[in-house]
């Protein structure tokens, strides 16, 4: 089955304030839409953008013992020193790409902290080499912000295919979506409802050879790492 993504209108005659909706999904052009997540009918809500330019080429071509990772708690003030020290203990050489990384995840941090209206945000940039999160299932989170900068993107499906990709697990061969290349993703968990939640995997990557690099964004929680202190 075709993306739902794919349904979109792309003429460029369109502002991006192009949206779609299909039950509580809602897909737009526009970093405004994350907004919507208050919405008591949104599940989920897909921002799709383009990176930097050379960005994307930079990160695919980036060795893989290169590829960043690290989970830090920080303040807003604390956003730029806590990731470029998970960059340089990362060893990822420094340069125009990588200050764009960076400002990129600087600002869809501090997004996600206005969005959540939130002082403290917990980030984590994962270098995944396996299928991690590989089950389907729903997060226990109030809200997750998820994007994939490098690799497939994480995979999901509709309400409705909902309870028989939780049941079939491996064996699901229904309709299935994935996040558009390096689009933004703001999920809402399953914390206060607990059949609440767009339920979503990992793409299985293991043998592949592959690396993925996934940033993802929470609200602090009993899982949180320590806040980040300057070592």
């Amino acid at each position: 089955m075709p993306s739902l993504a794919m349904h979109l209108h792309r003429d460029e005659a369109f502002t991006n304030e192009v949206e779609s909706r299909a039950g509580a999904v809602l897909h737009g052009f526009s970093p405004d839409l994350l907004s919507r997540t208050h919405d008591p009918a949104v599940e989920l809500v897909i921002w799709e953008r383009s990176l930097a330019t050379g960005l994307a080429h930079w990160l695919d071509t980036l060795p893989s013992h290169q590829v960043p990772d690290g989970r830090v708690l920080v303040r807003e003030t604390e956003l730029l020193p806590a990731m470029t020290a998970i960059l340089d203990a990362s060893g990822t050489p420094r340069g125009k790409m990588c200050d764009a990384l960076l400002q990129d995840v600087l600002a869809l941090a501090a997004l996600f902290m206005a969005v959540m209206n939130s002082e403290v945000v917990d980030i984590r940039l994962e270098a995944i080499r396996h299928d991690a999160c590989w089950k389907f299932h729903r997060d226990c989170v109030a809200a997750r912000l998820l994007t994939t900068y490098r690799g497939p993107g994480t995979e999901w499906v509709l309400p409705r295919d909902s309870n028989a990709a939780l049941a079939g697990q491996k064996s699901y061969q229904g309709p299935l979506e994935r996040f558009p290349p390096h689009a933004v993703g703001l999920f809402k968990g399953s914390c206060a409802q607990p059949a609440s939640g767009i339920v979503h995997r990992s793409p299985p990557i293991a043998g592949t050879g592959a690396t993925r690099l996934l940033l993802c964004l929470n609200l602090p929680s009993a899982a949180s790492p320590e806040h980040w202190t300057p070592r």
